[in-house]
């Protein structure tokens, strides 16, 4: 979501003196995407989370921010649903490690994802502009005679390729820190055979 998109629901709850929480478990995306500082975006809430996982690389995780009453109550609230952990520290330290080192790598999926709807594009039955990839989303439409998006993705899927049906014509692939430019060349080689 471009800034200018969060900015005018958050003016307009702020206004209604609503305080606005930013799910922020795809952040990190926007701002390698966009090249706009996780603070801009993080200035138009009250609070924010951020997933350290998925792209980040994390194995657990999440953060949250916001001023000293809402972290309080954060905290309280964690305690009581029982997240209250002990021995914490490795996984602070995959955390603090996702957010030192994956970042910018993040960069790396975005033009993956570039490449994959590019190929995938070029493919008869498959619409996928790569100009309409911004991060590491690859929603792909799928309009071929004899397939219908769920038939190719249970096809994928006996090739062990995990892809997401979203109704009969469409696709979503997603490139992240497991998939390197071999993995993407596998999905066109494959997607090649079955098209």
């Amino acid at each position: 979501m471009a800034l200018e998109e969060l900015a005018a629901p958050a003016r307009a709850a702020r206004a209604a003196e609503v305080p606005v929480h930013l799910d922020g478990a795809r952040l990190f995306h926007a701002v390698v995407a966009l090249g706009i500082p996780a603070e801009r975006f993080a200035a138009e809430a009250d609070s924010v989370s951020i997933c350290l996982s998925k792209g980040l690389g994390a194995p657990v995780g999440s953060l949250v921010a916001g001023d000293g009453d809402f972290v309080a109550a954060a905290r309280r609230l964690r305690k009581r649903m029982g997240g209250w952990m002990r021995q914490s520290g490795l996984l602070a330290a995959a955390g603090i490690m996702a957010l030192e080192e994956n970042v910018e790598r993040l960069a790396e999926d975005h033009t993956l994802a570039r490449a994959l709807a590019e190929g995938l594009d070029a493919l008869p039955g498959l619409e996928c502009p790569a100009d309409s990839v911004d991060t590491n989303i690859v929603r792909v439409a799928v309009t071929h005679p004899d397939r219908t998006a769920a038939s190719l993705a249970e096809a994928f899927g006996e090739h062990g390729i995990s892809v997401l049906s979203l109704g009969p014509k469409h696709l979503r692939f997603v490139t992240h820190l497991d998939v390197g430019l071999e993995d993407v060349e596998r999905v066109l080689e494959i997607a090649t055979r079955l098209l």
